[in-house]
């Protein structure tokens, strides 16, 4: 028969002070999880680096992050566009001027470009939907992975 613990159980080595700041996959690691100290900061220097130079020389989109992510959100989606563009004509618009071998690498790179971008507009899509207020919550998965590497 099944009898309760009379002692108490193993006390974990660290107790969160509240909840635990999460950050999505996908999320960029320059910046802070959403609540943490300084978060918008690092969001916004990070966004600012995406988007072209002349974006630093506007102060309404320092003083707004969420307006901020928008023209990045853009400014990233110009640039699939493009990527798109430059893979449907490379062959026809380059075999005049290039080898094979140099068409298939210039095919290459604006493969890889596309796959950047792909993992860069997630990653700003991510942090406007927090600057917009949205949180993210830990799965169960990523808690039991913490407690395991806390009891380590």
């Amino acid at each position: 028969m099944f009898s309760p613990r009379s002692e108490p159980g193993p006390v974990p080595r660290s107790v969160p002070a509240g909840p635990a700041l999460v950050a999505p996959p996908g999320w960029p690691s320059q910046v802070r999880p959403p609540d943490a100290p300084d978060w918008e900061h690092t969001a916004t220097n990070w966004l600012l680096d995406i988007c072209p130079p002349e974006y630093r020389e506007y102060p309404g989109l320092r003083r707004h992050p969420a307006i901020l992510a928008r023209f990045a959100v853009l400014h990233v989606e110009a640039g699939q566009a493009a990527v798109q563009r430059g893979l449907s004509e490379v062959r026809g618009l380059l075999r005049d001027i290039a080898s094979h071998t140099e068409v298939a690498a210039a095919v290459d790179v604006w493969q890889y470009e596309g796959a950047r971008l792909l993992a860069t507009r997630r990653a700003v899509g991510l942090v406007e939907d927090a600057l917009r207020g949205q949180r993210y919550a830990a799965r169960m998965a990523d808690r039991f992975a913490d407690r395991v590497a806390d009891a380590g």
